[in-house]
């Protein structure tokens, strides 16, 4: 019986001497959805998008001028004449349409990498928050994927993060 007693003590002084899991959770969506330096970067995609249309407009304007003007050279035109004139056309088009695929490809892909550098450098912000502020984990949660199914407010951490992150970047 004093055995038992004696492990028993034991136990509870090992128990007691371990560290406390520190543990917060941050609401990704938030936090990058949020950040200053992506809305930044979403403003000059934003404005990157509107001169490639306005490019793509006038070209295509262009394109029709030369589709009328040609079909009206077409018209008076023997009929193989007219068919070569409308075959050139037809690559026209294609080659501008590959051309202007490409371009939205090559933004889309410029956009993707300068929000992906964002999350990453999210990430290593959280990582190094955590190590300072000594958390044993920090979480991560969004609507897409709830891995913080409910957590009190003192262990959110997303408007800390959040705040410290833009003031960084305004720097």
């Amino acid at each position: 019986m004093k055995n038992i007693f004696y492990v028993a003590v034991v136990m509870l002084a090992f128990t007691a001497c371990q560290k406390q899991a520190k543990i917060g959770f941050v609401d990704n969506g938030t936090v990058i959805n949020d950040y200053q330096e992506k809305k930044d970067i979403e403003t000059k995609f934003q404005a990157k998008d509107e001169a490639f249309r306005k490019k793509a407009d006038s070209i295509g304007k262009s394109f029709q001028f030369e589709v009328q003007e040609t079909q009206l050279t077409a018209q008076k035109s023997s009929q193989a004449k007219a068919q070569e004139l409308m075959g050139g056309l037809q690559q026209k088009q294609q080659m501008l349409q590959q051309k202007m695929q490409m371009e939205q490809q090559q933004l889309q892909q410029e956009f993707q990498t300068e929000v992906d550098s964002v999350i990453s450098k999210v990430k290593k912000y959280v990582k190094d928050y955590g190590k300072k502020n000594g958390y044993t984990f920090i979480l991560g949660t969004s609507d897409a994927a709830a891995t913080v199914m409910y957590g009190t407010e003192e262990n959110d951490l997303t408007k800390t993060i959040l705040e410290a992150l833009n003031k960084e970047y305004k720097k």
